[in-house]
């Protein structure tokens, strides 16, 4: 579009109100207010002047503060309604979601999970809000920025008379010597730290526009907090996993494609002594012994980069450590936490295949409750067959036996067992306190005979890339926030006009701190106090 041309000679761009070079009122509105609109110094802001394109229309809608206020007030909201029941993170993992929320809390746990309400900071349309949050910020501190930056750097230091009068602190003074005067006026206010440019024996002295930029410092630090956010979600950026090591097993470490292993070689609980004069009086209050200190003697290992596919993978150690609370293992961004721990796991179960009339032992087999072999051969034609196992057993809401999961906390079995005198096999059903003939009277039964337990430690897995973005951001953010509460930007116009002084202040917050600067030059000068004109402006309209 055409561009606006001002008496003075200035062209502006289309759709601006005061003129970026000598403040003139270009538009109809701005001529015949009683004060002029400062903000934005009247520049032509790109969603005040184009709504033609498509492009213009997704960037004028994103440019509204209105739109933007929306945006976050619908991120709350989602944000608190996700706090209504627990994320799936916090529920067991061997239970499906779907039915522990219709279970656990009815129709509105079912809807709780079908709006995504359960994963609620991975869902697609939680992450399109903060995306859609990122770029209003974005677009708006563009649309109002650039062209603030231009008028403020390319504003002269004459001013046009209607642009002077139609600020909100307005004066003129009538001097005896002028010269004198502004020379006086030009050293007062650069003792107050104000920077004064001079032309044509005119002043404009100005203070505090890096507070200008406050807002919009506050924009790009909330805008590389909200990009460290959305990072936490793309692969290999952000790790927070838990890893459950029994002892004397490796297992490989979540979040790093297999690429390193951790074995438990030792866990172990310290507990306070008693006796201790110092500890014992706490833990007769607390009713019992109290941990001092719980660990994991820990193996790190990396995986050979030659290994086979398919082939049981060689592992080169790394480190060892001994991992405790607050003292992780650490290693290529990674850290493994201490943080939970099970004392005596059921490892193996031992059984002995009897017979029930002389008591004579068959033989005994040797269950790995994580690793079950389907059958175990005695020889002489016995043999022993597991044909259901339960790790942790309950009958169903139908009476029928099942497992709540699959770590062996209370393991049941279903052994056929065959024998000469039976090849077709003779049922059992053997768990803890419990041993029942499944199809009437047997000849042979199965007895427990051992039990050998494991202690197992939990270690946290954190890996966290993203934490730099969320700090800078912060930290950006802070500086802009103190950047434009604690500062504002002043402005004195004094222009020399016919035997007067014609003076103007504006100022984009704190005014009293200006008026304070027009009394200081009272004080000293001929000048006198300017009038402020906003309560007669709110007459006027």
């Amino acid at each position: 579009m055409n561009e606006v041309k001002c008496d003075c000679g200035h062209a502006n761009p289309y759709g601006t109100n005061l003129c970026q070079y000598c403040g003139k009122p270009l538009q109809d509105k701005d001529i015949k207010a009683p004060l002029v609109d400062m903000r934005y110094e009247g520049a032509a802001r790109r969603s005040q002047t184009y709504n033609k394109s498509i492009v213009d229309k997704i960037w004028n809608f994103f440019s509204s503060v209105k739109v933007g206020i929306w945006i976050i007030v619908l991120t709350l909201i989602a944000s608190s309604i996700g706090t209504i029941f627990p994320q799936e993170m916090y529920i067991p993992n061997s239970v499906n979601p779907a039915e522990h929320y219709q279970d656990e809390y009815g129709i509105a746990g079912q809807i709780y999970y079908t709006l995504g309400f359960h994963n609620l900071y991975g869902s697609w349309w939680y992450m399109a809000l903060i995306a859609s949050l990122g770029i209003s910020l974005i677009i708006a501190s563009i649309d109002r920025v650039v062209p603030l930056y231009r008028a403020l750097k390319n504003q002269r230091v004459t001013r046009n008379d209607a642009f002077l009068k139609r600020q909100r602190l307005f004066g003129r003074s009538k001097v005896e010597q002028a010269d004198e005067t502004l020379v006086k006026a030009k050293t007062l206010l650069e003792k107050r730290k104000f920077k004064v440019r001079e032309e044509n024996g005119n002043l404009l002295a100005e203070k505090g526009r890096f507070s200008r930029w406050g807002p919009y410092v506050n924009h790009l630090g909330l805008i590389i907090f909200l990009s460290g956010a959305m990072l936490r979600f793309f692969p290999g950026m952000y790790v927070d996993d838990i890893v459950w090591v029994r002892e004397g097993e490796t297992e490989v470490i979540p979040g790093t494609d297999g690429e390193f292993y951790i074995e438990n070689e030792q866990f172990f609980i310290e507990l306070y002594d008693e006796d201790d004069e110092t500890f014992g009086p706490a833990m007769e209050r607390a009713g019992g012994p109290t941990i001092q200190n719980y660990q994991t003697n820990a193996v790190l290992y990396e995986r050979e980069k030659t290994g086979t596919v398919g082939v049981e993978p060689e592992l080169e150690e790394v480190k060892k450590d001994e991992i405790r609370v607050n003292h992780p293992l650490r290693f290529n961004n990674f850290a493994l936490y201490q943080m939970d721990y099970k004392l005596n796991e059921l490892n193996t179960m031992s059984f002995t295949l009897d017979n029930r009339e002389t008591g004579e032992s068959i033989g005994t087999i040797e269950i790995d409750l994580f690793d079950p072999q389907d059958e175990y051969e005695l020889g002489d034609g016995y043999k022993v067959v597991i044909d259901s196992y339960f790790p942790n057993f309950e009958f169903n809401d139908d009476g029928e036996p099942s497992t709540v999961s699959s770590i062996p906390d209370n393991p049941a079995f279903i052994f056929q067992m065959f024998s000469p005198e039976h090849p077709d096999g003779e049922y059992s059903f053997v768990g803890i306190q419990r041993n029942e003939d499944v199809f009437g009277e047997n000849d042979y039964e199965m007895s427990f005979a051992d039990v050998d337990t494991k202690n197992v430690t939990a270690l946290t897995v954190r890996k966290d890339l993203t934490l730099p973005f969320i700090i800078t951001g912060g930290v950006i953010f802070m500086i802009g926030l103190i950047q434009g509460s604690y500062w504002s930007h002043r402005r004195i116009w004094l222009k020399r006009k016919d035997r007067e002084i014609w003076m103007a202040g504006h100022a984009n917050k704190h005014w009293e701190s200006l008026k304070k600067d027009f009394r200081t030059l009272a004080e000293e000068t001929e000048l006198i106090i300017p009038e402020d004109q906003s309560k007669k402006a709110k007459k006027e309209r």
